[in-house]
């Protein structure tokens, strides 16, 4: 198994090095990108997760892309924090269903005291599962962290969404180097990274460059990397943008399975409006992971149905949990 603390990190990964990446040749690109993929992963393998929002709406920051926010006019309920039991049924669920992996998210600046430690129980009763778990609540205060290693949390997500140049353009309610603390704190915890982006929000190329050489120059790389596309809700800012270019999707995922060869790089956010070709060539560029089920927090997500007619006609089956293999094998 890789260890990414334990990775050789000669390359270093400057915003000019991975603006040139994006500029090559597609079919040069592609190749580049499956032969790092080839050196670390089963390229027929895809880990599996499921994402819940255990409290919904009502969120004090104004992410412009996001349907969470207090701020924004997207017709979504404030709701409370899930029940326990809920939770837990719905785990289940998701990995009779063939998901590994289990993510939590809460539509929080940051969690209070209290409101962490109903989190840590759904933690530790996923766990029981034998699930890897994951959540994603915010930006964490001194000793958070700790408390839920202890209570086995496997990754914390954080993504750092788009370029720090761009970012006071999507959010204004925290910084670049906020969401950078929150990633330090977890690191010292001892608990792995799912850390990523979204595309399509109005970057240029070159700040997608340099969102991309921000996560691979992140000491060690993260674990997870997932890769939006810009969900348009109705009601944010972020709504009235114009679609990305699926190619240049497919060219970013290829650049960040380059830059980031250990590390599973997710289709998020945006891949039910993809299509099955575009996917396709998202996991020949390198993507092997994805959110599995029918919705990602508020937004819908292809269902399981469907991704299973699709991993049937690609050849591509789930990867177990731990089931990274060696570089060498």
């Amino acid at each position: 198994m890789t260890d990414l603390s334990e990775m050789n990190t000669s390359q270093v990964w400057n915003q000019a090095a991975v603006a040139a990446l994006f500029e090559l040749p597609f079919n040069d690109l592609m190749f580049r990108a499956q032969t790092a993929h080839r050196e670390h992963f089963d390229a027929n393998a895809v880990q599996m997760s499921t994402l819940l929002s255990i409290k919904t709406g009502g969120c004090s920051e104004d992410c412009g892309y996001c349907s969470q926010s207090a701020r924004h006019d997207t017709g979504l309920e404030r709701e409370k924090l899930m029940a326990i039991d809920e939770v837990v049924a719905t785990a289940k669920a998701a990995r009779d269903s063939g998901a590994t992996r289990f993510c939590m998210g809460a539509a929080w600046r940051g969690p209070k005291d209290k409101d962490l430690d109903g989190v840590i129980d759904m933690v530790r009763q996923v766990k029981a599962l034998g699930m890897e778990t994951c959540v994603t609540l915010g930006m964490l205060k001194d000793g958070q962290a700790e408390k839920l290693k202890d209570a086995g949390l496997d990754y914390y997500n954080h993504n750092l969404d788009t370029a720090p140049e761009f970012y006071g353009q999507v959010i204004t309610t925290h910084t670049f180097d906020d969401r950078l603390d929150t990633l330090r704190q977890v690191r010292e915890a001892g608990i792995s990274v799912c850390c990523g982006g979204i595309v399509g929000l109005g970057e240029t190329r070159a700040m997608r460059a340099r969102l991309i050489a921000e996560l691979a120059c992140l000491n060690p790389q993260p674990e997870s990397v997932p890769i939006n596309m810009l969900v348009k809700v109705p009601g944010t800012p972020l709504s009235v943008e114009a679609d990305l270019d699926p190619l240049e999707f497919v060219r970013t995922i290829a650049v960040a399975r380059i830059t980031m060869p250990a590390s599973h790089v997710r289709l998020s956010a945006g891949r039910r409006e993809l299509g099955e070709a575009v996917q396709a060539l998202c996991f020949l560029a390198g993507a092997n992971s994805i959110f599995y089920g029918d919705k990602l927090l508020t937004t819908g997500n292809p269902d399981v149905e469907a991704d299973q007619i699709l991993f049937a006609k690609l050849g591509l089956k789930p990867e177990p949990v731990k089931g990274r293999r060696c570089a060498e094998a």
